[in-house]
């Protein structure tokens, strides 16, 4: 978008910038992949092509059906877009208006945004897109006692299974937040897989249910993009490659967010 609400901005980048940053990816000579062939090498040890790539899309915004998907299938990328169910619109056939509903209680959801359909994730499977879930209600997971970790993980993924009518095979954690807990949770909701952020490089040995992620924002130009397709971090910055283990900072901010959602209950992950 050219124009995103604030609360999005900073990961959002213009429709100029996205087909720079794609074009750069073609030119880099690097195989686009979905998550499920990552996965199913992590897991089976599948054979992966030459100098994959997995490119990765969180949420289910208006454009990603659209203009995004177009984009993507203009350049024969595959990509794995990860949908928050309950953030999505769908149409009441009674006033033909679109709202935005949630299947779970945790109180949780994306600020407003224009949004993507429920029925629209058939579509993206149209343009080569896989589709995976993002949780009802985007909150964050590693906060979450049992009983509202397991709604959120297997509502969504039931209602992207009756949408689709197969098996939804994939999860992002919102934000990448997630712990030990959170992890096994993903593995006995039925998902074969699960991407963190970790802000660093995947590879052969990473682990299949906390697959680490580069986030693209705003201020990230074609040449930082390069830089990762080379295996390098951005603007000169050193990158690490997962896995490696939590670091003292990230545990004890999970500490302090666990803390507050004792008090406030839980909290949106972002």
């Amino acid at each position: 978008m050219d124009d995103p609400p604030d609360w999005i901005a900073e990961f959002t980048v213009t429709p100029r910038d996205f087909a720079a940053q794609l074009d750069a990816v073609v030119a880099c000579g690097r195989t686009p992949v979905p998550v499920g062939v990552l996965a199913g090498h992590l897991v089976r040890r599948t054979p992966l092509p030459p100098r994959p790539v997995v490119l990765t899309f969180d949420d289910g915004f208006a454009d990603l059906p659209g203009p995004t998907a177009e984009a993507l299938a203009a350049r024969a990328l595959p990509a794995t877009a990860f949908l928050t169910t309950g953030a999505l619109t769908r149409t009441d056939t009674r006033t033909r208006t679109r709202v935005s509903g949630s299947d779970s209680d945790s109180g949780c959801l994306l600020p407003p945004a224009p949004m993507m359909t429920l029925a629209q994730a058939t579509a993206l499977e149209g343009y080569g897109i896989e589709v995976g879930a993002h949780t009802v209600t985007h909150p964050q997971l590693d906060t979450l006692r049992a009983p509202a970790l397991h709604r959120e993980l297997r509502e969504s993924k039931s209602a992207l299974e009756d949408a689709l009518g197969h098996e939804v095979a994939h999860l992002a954690y919102p934000h990448g937040y997630n712990s030990r807990a959170v992890r096994r949770a993903a593995e006995a909701a039925g998902y074969a897989s699960a991407v963190a952020v970790r802000h660093a490089l995947s590879s052969a040995r990473d682990e299949p249910y906390r697959i680490a992620r580069l986030i693209v924002r705003r201020t990230h130009t074609v040449a930082d993009i390069e830089s990762w397709m080379a295996g390098e971090g951005a603007r000169g910055e050193r990158v690490e490659v997962a896995p490696f283990s939590d670091s003292a900072a990230t545990l004890g901010w999970r500490l302090y967010r666990t803390a507050r959602a004792r008090v406030r209950g839980p909290e949106f992950a972002g």
